[in-house]
């Protein structure tokens, strides 16, 4: 019986060490996809220096004048890339939350998700791992909010914005930026504390747009008009 119990604590000793390994891999490989989806967001950032930026197009190991030509056409084919990617980690592991990979690792498939056309297919199994606490509730309504933009709906948590070009009274074309039509406006920030954002839909505008944009709510009627202003 005793042999029994040691040949049966070894091999669970022994899947144990192996999922172990298992997940070391998926992580240091979640890693990297989330270092290039952040990293080619980061050569659009206003504020990096022309120094930073060349460390960071070495790092990843982008040519710059590849870069400088096809810009943000190249983000896309990374983006297609790493959505590939993250597809077959879900098929097998289903979402690769903070058990399976840990923080902020956790976060690595979501990037991807949030950065492709396909939220609409992935928004249930985001909301699963949030009920389970496998990623943060906010990260789950930046996407549902995103979902809803997408598809022209008013937002819920108002962490969407927008631009427009639109044309103003005198009929000349200009750029307007807004905060995506928030349903029932008035509870918003009441929402995002139960949700567990730290920030006012006011000041995540001001994150967003600048530090002197002024938060005004639009509805759907308004965002329409914009657009049809610019046909």
């Amino acid at each position: 019986m005793r042999k029994i119990f040691l040949l049966l604590f070894g091999i669970s000793t022994l899947l144990t060490s192996a999922q172990q390994k298992e997940n070391e891999a998926l992580k240091k490989e979640l890693d990297g996809i989330m270092k290039v989806d952040q990293g080619y967001r980061m050569l659009f950032d206003s504020g990096i220096s022309p120094e930073k930026k060349d460390r960071l197009l070495a790092e990843l190991n982008i040519d710059k004048e590849e870069f400088e030509k096809k810009s943000w056409k190249l983000v896309a084919e990374h983006d297609s890339i790493n959505m590939q990617k993250i597809e077959h980690i879900i098929s097998q592991y289903g979402y690769p939350g903070k058990t399976l990979v840990g923080e902020p690792t956790n976060q690595a498939a979501w990037y991807v998700i949030q950065h492709s056309k396909n939220i609409g297919k992935y928004l249930p199994l985001i909301k699963e791992a949030g009920k389970k606490n496998e990623i943060p509730l906010i990260w789950v309504a930046m996407m549902e909010d995103r979902y809803l933009m997408y598809e022209n709906k008013e937002q819920i948590y108002g962490t969407q914005g927008k631009g427009e070009m639109t044309k103003d009274k005198e009929g000349k074309q200009i750029f307007i930026s807004f905060i995506w039509p928030i349903r029932d406006p008035q509870n918003v920030n009441k929402r995002r504390k139960e949700a567990g954002f730290d920030s006012t839909v006011e000041e995540n505008a001001k994150r967003m747009f600048g530090k002197d944009f002024q938060y005004e709510p639009y509805t759907l009627k308004q965002v329409l008009e914009l657009r049809n202003k610019n046909k």
